[in-house]
């Protein structure tokens, strides 16, 4: 399963991040292509946009369980900074360490409520 939160998708509005795009973060992610684990759970995923390449393109921060249950947590134009600070990083591991603990009923809520949104493939 895959969710994006709230506030994520708030980011996300204003640039050009496809649910499909963070599918195939997700994908990469489950065959060990990620650009850094933060320890809890937590991983910087870079995603390419358009035909620029990762390097130009957008850094997530995704809290998983690789291969089960993906976070879209935060995301930040590489041209906009270029990386989280210690704060940002131990809130996005207690926010990850809250999500990954719900059960699908409590997940389903969530959703319901609007805090989390599921992504889905629109191929």
């Amino acid at each position: 399963m895959i969710y994006k939160t709230k506030v994520f998708a708030s980011l996300t509005k204003k640039e050009i991040l496809s649910d499909n795009d963070l599918i195939n973060a997700c994908e990469q992610m489950s065959k060990g292509l990620f650009d850094a684990e933060l320890g809890g759970n937590v991983f910087k995923k870079r995603i390419a946009v358009g035909n620029k390449g990762k390097s130009a393109g957008y850094r997530t921060i995704v809290g998983a369980v690789i291969g089960d249950k993906y976070f879209f947590l935060y995301e930040f134009a590489k041209s906009d900074r270029a990386n989280i600070n210690g704060k940002e990083k131990l809130a996005l591991k207690e926010l990850a360490k809250e999500f990954l603990a719900f059960n699908q009923t409590e997940l389903n809520q969530l959703v319901d409520d609007g805090e989390l949104i599921e992504v889905v493939n629109y191929e």
